[in-house]
């Protein structure tokens, strides 16, 4: 077992039953406060753990880093140093936090110098995206999306069960969990117009999804294999894939998703690492046709991960519209990152891979509008009486997520987004 997964383990830091950071989890993440300049973190309860405070003390003295990494915008530099120095970190932040440690807690100028509250804090982009690619891999959506534009026999095109579809996103448009986004123009053609015009977007979605961080890279030519994947792979978080539904459906043949997907994506802003989410692992769905040998997979390669979406209108409360969980992937992240690698694509440290759409097998699991109102044709009804076909202006969306085993939870945090109306 990874040491700081131990379900025995407590914290001197208190610590609510229900919180998503207990000292099993430990994400990191970037953080800033008026008095501190950007730099890496740890969520420990309701705390932040400051690394660069750490670094400046020698509590790393024995793990081969420059301190320095610590004092940085962005995750990048420091899960470039690879896996064997992100689980030996985390080891070492899961020992300094245990209750039966002196290391911090014996000290209460160290502890008022590296421990910020995290409701005084700014979280910030957790690393600098180099390349996004979105996948398309639960089959529960594909079907439903596929049978809302041609027929239920048909839902799935010949490709699908053979290879993970995905496309190839903008990172530049990629923005942090608070970061308010404004509602998209672009081109849309009604079905009995003649011309297209030009205008926001009536067809607003959130698209509920994972994505994962790679901290590793390959040379271009070189392929990673389903078993190489997870030395490649940082952490996940959770994914907001923005999509303008009427701008899609006019622009994405013959080239697929353009303008009606690259205006914003949304992510939390702590990263899970791979190594705190391994008492999650579950079989995936049965794969049928078997895969190609490159996209085989030994062992438990899915995450029984809840996940939920919320929708809060202005002034409004928040309401619980959809609850689905990650393990309903059909593609799973090791096979993923094997296919997009296959044909020699180079893998960079920051790259970000999100899963697309996760949806489970009835209405409640539905991880987009698109579905959950069957492209608006159910619209759904709100707690203050108003009713939804897409996202409203002023309409705030949150994504959150968390595993739960042995009496341990695993929370992401959240994945909060406000629509402003166009501009």
């Amino acid at each position: 077992m990874i040491k700081a997964n131990d379900p025995d383990l407590h914290s001197w830091i208190e610590i609510a039953p229900d919180s998503n950071f207990p000292i099993q989890n430990l994400p990191f993440g970037i953080f800033t406060t008026p008095e501190r300049d950007p730099r890496v973190g740890v969520a420990i309860g309701d705390y932040i753990l400051d690394l660069c405070v750490l670094g400046q003390h020698d509590f790393f003295v024995l793990i081969d880093l420059d301190p320095n990494v610590f004092h940085r915008p962005y995750l990048n530099d420091f899960i470039s140093l690879g896996k064997p120095v992100w689980r030996a970190v985390r080891n070492r932040i899961s020992e300094l936090l245990q209750n039966n440690n002196t290391e911090i807690s014996g000290n209460s100028n160290l502890i008022r110098e590296c421990l910020v509250k995290q409701s005084e804090a700014e979280m910030l982009l957790p690393v600098k995206v180099q390349n996004y690619t979105d996948f398309y891999s639960s089959m529960e959506h594909a079907t439903n999306v596929g049978s809302m534009f041609r027929d239920l026999e048909n839902a799935l095109l010949p490709n699908w069960k053979h290879l993970p579809v995905g496309y190839h996103g903008r990172a530049s448009s990629i923005v942090v969990s608070g970061t308010d986004i404004y509602r998209p123009k672009g081109q849309t053609k009604a079905t009995d117009a003649e011309a297209p015009t030009f205008g926001p977007t009536q067809q607003l979605d959130f698209e509920l999804e994972v994505a994962f961080i790679t901290g590793k890279e390959s040379v271009l030519g070189e392929s990673i294999t389903t078993y190489e994947a997870d030395d490649y792979i940082f952490g996940l978080v959770l994914f907001n894939d923005w999509s303008a539904r009427d701008i899609q459906t006019w622009e994405y043949v013959p080239l697929g998703p353009f303008l009606a997907k690259s205006f914003a994506s949304s992510v939390s802003p702590w990263v899970v690492t791979l190594d705190a989410l391994e008492p999650f692992r579950v079989k995936g769905p049965e794969q049928d046709p078997q895969p190609l040998p490159y996209l085989e997979v030994l062992g438990n390669r899915n995450f029984d991960i809840q996940l939920e979406v919320l929708l809060q209108p202005e002034n409004g409360c928040e309401h619980s519209i959809s609850r689905s969980n990650y393990k309903y992937l059909y593609w799973n992240i090791n096979q993923q990152l094997a296919h997009q690698s296959s044909n020699g694509c180079n893998i960079q440290v920051g790259d970000l891979y999100a899963s697309g759409t996760i949806s489970g097998p009835d209405r409640s699991s539905y991880g987009s509008m698109l579905e959950l109102t069957w492209r608006g044709t159910q619209p759904l009804l709100l707690p203050d009486n108003t009713t939804r076909q897409f996202i409203n202006d002023h309409d705030t969306v949150i994504m959150r997520a968390y595993g739960e085993h042995n009496g341990i939870r695993i929370g992401f945090g959240e994945v909060k987004t406000k629509i402003l109306p166009a501009l």
